[in-house]
């Protein structure tokens, strides 16, 4: 009897099980390859599983924040559609029995589409629609998905909905329920392959997830849901799988391989442990990377206990690459044993797009265009980000105008309304442009590329000062007299530009020609040397309020309010009040980089 996969998933959030279907292969038995040795024949099979990873809501080739086709200078294309055709071309190739089809998180944020129904046309809805997301990827016809930590942002009812409408499990071994520490969505996925004239083949799919989970979507998880460490709980769920009979064991990790963490010690677990797990937990295959948007064809790392090799592959983020992993078992002493893993790449810019994904889906696209191209007002000159990582740019004053705003507003009638505020805000993009002329949805979108809601805490000056010296880490030492290269000048010890921060309301210098911890000088507010006692009201992103990126004080300072409307919203309700965006009324230089007191520009 087939299994009835909503009830199951609805059990498993309480009871911790997994998913499993026995011989749920419903294509044609493979046949077992012989080949002789000596005067036993040796039984073979060969086993393909597909992979992507943080999809981030990319069903077609097209930018939503440009209003065309996706284009960069490598040539990259992007989308389900095209990894439809990857698959199917697999498929064809290998047998479709042959076949498993998984993904790494990271599924249902990132695009206006995916934005438009979480929040303007909401799944959650009474008699909402069908996510996009799980429309494609129903169709493509995914095996198992493990959580990434974007699967969070829009709240658990949001994600239990997309569950919901999925026909593969969302696995996620180390989301526990908070008080029973229990798995609180399927920890695997199991699947038997036939074989004709040889025992069936099982494979084992574990799926972990993200513990900086716990830091960036507090407001959602907090008291609910727990994320204890992906080595942990891999060390606890392999031996299970194997004593399950699993053949193969393979893990997809919403984690990437360096073994690094962007939140500090804020959580006692590394955000980027795929190879750790490699590494340290014996019994597994083959890994399945995600999070870390970085195009990894294959990986072998050694694991300590067993001395076996485990293959790890991560593909490029937004559906431009599939990994394929090409296992050859061979069948000895009864039982099956995995012989060789190799693990490549595909592009998916050598294919097109799938026409029967572009069929299913071209309604929900077409509105969503609609959405994004609504006029909401007109600005009296051109704003970019192209030169906003290195100088103050009027268009990130714009955020930080509209994050003050609200949040005195907020504060009205509160104790904290007499509290100067000032704002935080980052260079998402160095393409971002909103056009002198009509501004649109999606020209405002492109600037706040995250979901990112606002949160306000008190910091004191001293606090302050720390944080903007955290934060100027960014740029790379540059002597007075070296050449400047803006190229070369950001990004010091491969920090990303989402955590260099402007900090509105102040104004200060950046020597870059000093050491790491002594940058900030001519640091003042109100005209006046910055008091290291004076308090502030601090408009800062949910993700930095919360730790991400680790800044100094701002998770662990007092909130005073926060809201779960995004910044994005915030941003476009303000230009259609005030009908006209005039960098005369929120550009102001408030910083710049300087060498021993010169100014670099």
């Amino acid at each position: 009897m087939p299994l009835n996969r909503r009830k199951f998933l609805k059990k498993s959030a309480v009871t911790g099980a997994g998913v499993a279907f026995a011989g749920a292969v419903g294509a044609p038995a493979a046949q077992a390859v012989e080949a002789r040795k000596g005067h036993r024949p040796v039984k073979r099979y060969a086993l393909t599983v597909m992979g992507t990873t943080d999809l981030h809501g990319h069903v077609f080739n097209w930018d939503y924040f440009k209003d065309a086709e996706y284009a960069d200078a490598a040539g990259n294309a992007q989308g389900l559609a095209r990894i439809s055709t990857l698959v199917n071309a697999i498929r064809k190739e290998k047998g479709r029995a042959n076949t498993l089809l998984l993904d790494a998180g990271d599924t249902i944020q990132g695009t206006p589409l995916t934005y438009y129904y979480a929040k303007v046309d909401p799944i959650t809805a009474k008699g909402g629609p069908v996510h996009p997301m799980a429309q494609a990827m129903n169709a493509i016809g995914y095996d198992a998905v493990a959580l990434g930590n974007h699967e969070f942002n829009y709240g658990i009812e949001t994600l239990r909905k997309f569950e919901s409408q999925c026909d593969f499990p969302l696995l996620g071994a180390n989301a526990l329920d908070a008080k029973t520490l229990k798995p609180a969505f399927p920890p695997y996925f199991m699947k038997t392959f036939r074989v004709q004239g040889a025992p069936p083949v099982k494979v084992a799919v574990l799926g972990l997830t993200n513990p900086g989970i716990a830091i960036w979507d507090k407001a959602y998880v907090q008291g609910k849901l727990t994320f204890p460490g992906l080595e942990e709980q891999a060390a606890k769920w392999v031996p299970k799988l194997r004593s399950m009979g699993a053949d193969v064991v393979v893990v997809s990790a919403h984690s990437g391989a360096s073994g690094t963490s962007s939140y500090g010690d804020q959580v006692p677990y590394v955000e980027n442990s795929a190879a750790l797990v490699a590494q340290q937990v014996p019994g597994i295959d083959a890994i399945l990377v995600g999070h870390a948007h970085l195009e990894i064809p294959e990986l072998k790392v050694t694991n300590a206990a067993s001395g076996k090799t485990v293959v790890l592959s991560e593909p490029l983020a937004f559906a431009e690459r599939m990994s394929v992993f090409d296992f050859q078992l061979v069948f000895e002493r009864g039982c099956w044993r995995v012989e060789s893993v190799a693990a490549s790449v595909r592009n998916t810019n050598a294919v097109a797009d799938d026409p029967r994904i572009t069929r299913l889906l071209k309604d929900e696209h077409d509105v969503v265009v609609a959405y994004v191209n609504q006029v909401v007002g007109s600005a009296t000159e051109t704003l970019t980000t192209v030169e906003a990582r290195y100088k103050d740019a009027p268009i990130i004053d714009l955020i930080t105008k509209v994050q003050e705003d609200v949040v005195r507003a907020a504060l009205v009638g509160t104790q904290y309304a007499s509290l100067p505020v000032i704002a935080q805000a980052s260079p998402f993009s160095r393409t971002s442009e909103i056009p002198a002329g009509d501004v649109t949805i999606r020209d405002l979108s492109s600037l706040y590329v995250y979901d990112n809601t606002l949160v306000a805490k008190v910091l004191t000056g001293a606090q302050v000062r720390a944080y903007l010296e955290y934060s100027a880490n960014y740029f790379v030492r540059t002597p007075a007299g070296a050449v400047v290269d803006t190229e070369k000048l950001t990004n010091a010890n491969n920090r990303p530009d989402y955590n260099y921060d402007y900090v509105s309301g102040l104004r200060y210098d950046i020597d870059i020609a000093q050491a790491e911890g002594s940058r900030i000088k001519n640091l003042t507010y109100g005209g006046a040397a910055l008091d290291d006692a004076q308090q502030f009201v601090f408009a800062v992103n949910n993700y930095r309020a919360n730790g991400g990126g680790a800044f100094p004080f701002v998770a662990s300072a007092p909130e005073v309010w926060s809201e779960s409307t995004e910044i994005r919203t915030r941003i476009a309700e303000w230009v259609t009040a005030k009908g006209s965006l005039d960098p005369a009324e929120f550009a102001s230089v408030d910083w710049k980089l300087t060498r021993e007191g010169t100014p670099v520009f």
